[in-house]
């Protein structure tokens, strides 16, 4: 499995808080690799019984508050066949934020195909929608 630079960084950062005034960079590289090593051997059990189209996603949504937002993003979940198992929003001012929990294993879409029409939807409604497999999620928070 490879790690995107900026999902790496992510490892890193949180590294760092995990580790306070005892990070160095041996021991951040050393606390990254782990993680790094942990999620393979995830995936390589995962990729036995599984694929990018099964399990769940985190979907996180975030922009100016406007009516119709959850609607779209909601509608669409739904034309991907897709289940919603918890959902968070909240309005603060004129900010909106949600985080859903979505269970993708009876979509006909994969996980990339998700992330593209979501990522239509946020065009559309000028808003960013940021979606990651749950085994990735926690592969990086388990530091």
């Amino acid at each position: 499995m490879k790690f995107s630079e900026e999902q790496l960084r992510k490892l890193a950062l949180i590294a760092i808080s995990e580790l306070g005034e005892n990070a160095s960079p041996d021991k951040v590289k050393s606390v990254v690799s782990k993680a790094v090593e942990n999620a393979n051997a995830e995936r390589i059990v995962m990729d036995q019984g599984s694929s990018n189209s099964t399990g769940k996603i985190i979907l996180t949504a975030f922009g100016l508050n406007r009516p119709g937002i959850i609607s779209a993003i909601t509608k669409e979940i739904s034309v991907c066949n897709c289940d919603i198992h918890d959902l968070s929003q909240k309005i603060m001012d004129d900010f909106f934020t949600m985080i859903m929990i979505v269970d993708i294993t009876n979509s006909s879409q994969d996980l990339k195909d998700i992330q593209e029409r979501m990522f239509q939807i946020a065009t559309e409604l000028n808003i960013k929608i940021y979606i990651q497999h749950e085994d990735i999620f926690r592969a990086m928070h388990r530091l």
